[in-house]
């Protein structure tokens, strides 16, 4: 997975092409910590078809307050920069992983 800062979100989310992965994440944030070894293992299965990235919301409130993220945690998916899908609240890595398996056809 790649680690974003507010500051390297514009190199990588809006120029991105295909379909992007991020986890929006706090270390506060106890079900984000919890999600987060799963992640990288989703990374790690399909990071030949979709790009993982992780963004603690911390260090970037601004930027997950434009994206749409009011609590966390968050697994967004962006296809070609543009944000198409989003998990939040309540969801294991099942869901993440079928919504995955659902947007790679």
């Amino acid at each position: 997975m790649i680690a974003l800062s507010k500051d390297s979100w514009e190199e990588h989310i809006p120029n991105s092409t295909g379909w992007a992965v991020v986890d929006f994440w706090s270390p506060k944030c106890i079900p984000c910590m919890a999600l987060m070894p799963d992640m990288e293992r989703l990374a790690a299965k399909y990071g030949d078809k979709m790009t993982f990235y992780s963004l603690d919301t911390t260090s970037a409130r601004r930027l997950s307050m434009a994206q749409g993220v009011m609590s966390l945690p968050v697994i967004a998916f962006y296809y070609n920069g543009e944000k198409k899908h989003e998990l939040n609240g309540e969801f294991g890595p099942e869901d993440v992983e079928s919504k995955i398996l659902e947007l790679i056809g």
